[in-house]
């Protein structure tokens, strides 16, 4: 079974809430941002394809693929500057471990905020075909729309992803689409012990800060029970298309 482990920390007590991540020996394209940000940190670009390929009549989105760490909510204020009054979705590619907890509501509150839906996919950009993985990195920071599609198979929405699906007015997933929830861990961003009691602590205070910021998005405060139940057990866990319904995760037919 899969199980990724989720790492939530408190920047107060110079935490920030994040998972625990081995970093490649190898970096595939450099640092998005400043000297701070890792090489796979989420970035966001414009793209376009035919009509319909985002949806009905809906030919260009966002695309939001990569790691979401400290500052990714940043990136996403400013592609959205950018674009205008536009509205286009978001489709949202962030596989593995290595996330923000806490940033993936800042950037679910912030779509919520512009009015944007959302969905999850993988944007396949015509321009990168056969090229190296460092140019196709740069086309996408470049700022221009790129021609694309979207690779809507063996999607993965993990905890993260869910957190910023959150977010969006009109929420879908593919239907083959697996949702994983996994548990939190509490650790210090230094390095440093925390505390048993510390780290009770701190998961309480999350669990309730998540638990408002679903039911403000309108999603069942009843994925934190979950998460929960799979820290107390070191598992993860699931979610049916059932499950995404009922919970409210999802608010439109699957695509």
């Amino acid at each position: 079974m899969l199980r990724p482990s989720i790492v939530c920390t408190l920047l107060f007590v110079l935490l920030a809430v994040a998972a625990h991540h081995a970093r490649s020996e190898e970096a595939v394209r450099p640092p998005v941002g400043g000297v701070e940000s890792l090489p796979e940190a989420m970035i966001f670009y414009v793209a376009h394809g035919p009509e319909g390929t985002c949806g009905q009549k809906c030919s260009e989105w966002i695309a939001a693929e990569g790691h979401v760490y400290w500052d990714t909510h940043k990136r996403l204020l400013a592609l959205l500057d950018r674009v205008g009054g536009r509205k286009p979705p978001v489709f949202v590619s962030n596989p593995g471990v290595g996330h923000d907890l806490k940033v993936s509501t800042a950037i679910g509150r912030i779509i919520r905020e512009r009015g944007l839906d959302v969905s999850v996919g993988s944007t396949v950009v015509q321009q990168c075909a056969g090229a190296t993985d460092a140019a196709c990195f740069a086309l996408k920071r470049g700022g221009g729309p790129l021609d694309a599609t979207i690779n809507r198979s063996s999607v993965h929405c993990n905890l993260s992803c869910v957190l910023i699906l959150a977010g969006g007015v009109r929420r879908s997933l593919p239907a083959t689409a697996k949702v994983i929830i996994s548990g939190m861990r509490i650790m210090n961003r230094l390095g440093l012990n925390v505390s048993e009691e510390h780290r009770e602590g701190l998961t309480t205070y999350l669990g309730d800060q998540f638990k408002l910021y679903l039911t403000t998005m309108g999603v069942d405060p009843e994925l934190v029970n979950i998460m929960n139940r799979d820290t107390q057990a070191a598992q993860t866990t699931e979610l049916s298309a059932t499950d995404c319904l009922r919970l409210r995760i999802i608010n439109v037919p699957q695509l």
